[in-house]
């Protein structure tokens, strides 16, 4: 895309620099239309696997049977399809979306829906300090788009041993998380040990996508938020947060 520098002293220059593609995915679960998502159109099987999984409409990959892609001018249209055990999930989350525009007596019903019970946490990482360090200086060698545009965000499964074992990116930071989780759940890895980092801020929807998702460890390289301490402390979930070069903050 081109551009206009200009430089302190007022001169200016015209230049060609890349920037990240930012559509709307319009997602669909059993032709029933349930979110419009801001995306980069990258890895969308991905992106659309994790979102279920974060939604709770499905427990497994293998409950998502189908997806189509519909390129249209204005978008993406991505209609999945669930097993028929998961249809009541889809339509009952439809209600509680619907009447998050609402007011009055609906508010507490809201209330407990944004904030539904977390499940505790099961797996364990044998991450240390040194792990969290290698990963974070090793990020930057798996992100090409950001490289490239310098707009997106990543989220990285780490091993133990802070090893960067697989990346995605998107404009979204939550959308990255969704394509990281949604890729292992379909590829069948787990945590072994491991770790999520993330590079952006952490907040409480990050620190739910991590303990659906039997995260262990959760590492972002921003702040977090006080909901989002809560709730990694309601679930067992250890955060390491403001992860830099030279220091991290472990939340006790």
């Amino acid at each position: 895309m081109r551009f206009d520098a200009i430089a302190r002293d007022g001169a200016t220059r015209a230049i060609e620099r890349a920037v990240a593609v930012e559509r709307p995915i319009a997602v669909e679960f059993n032709s029933i239309g349930y979110a419009v998502l801001m995306a980069t159109p990258a890895d969308l099987d991905d992106l659309i696997t994790g979102f279920a999984l974060a939604e709770r409409l499905i427990e497994r990959a293998e409950e998502l049977v189908e997806l189509d892609l519909h390129p249209t001018d204005r978008g993406i249209i991505a209609r999945a399809m669930l097993t028929p055990e998961r249809a009541a999930r889809v339509a009952a989350r439809v209600r509680h979306r619907v009447s998050e525009s609402g007011c009055g007596l609906c508010g507490i019903e809201n209330l407990e829906q944004a904030l539904r019970p977390l499940p505790r946490v099961t797996a364990t990482s044998d991450a240390g300090d040194t792990a969290c360090f290698a990963a974070l200086a090793g990020l930057r060698d798996h992100q090409p788009l950001n490289r490239a545009t310098g707009g997106v965000h990543a989220a990285a499964l780490a091993t133990a041993d802070g090893t960067i074992r697989l990346v995605r990116e998107d404009v979204g930071r939550h959308n990255a998380f969704d394509k990281l989780i949604g890729a292992m759940a379909s590829g069948g890895l787990g945590w072994d040990g491991g770790f999520a980092l993330l590079s952006s801020r952490c907040s409480f929807e990050l620190v739910e996508k991590a303990a659906l998702a039997n995260c262990p460890l959760l590492v972002t390289i921003s702040a977090p938020t006080t909901l989002a301490v809560e709730r990694a402390r309601e679930a067992g979930l250890r955060l390491v947060v403001l992860a830099r070069p030279d220091m991290m903050l472990a939340v006790p």
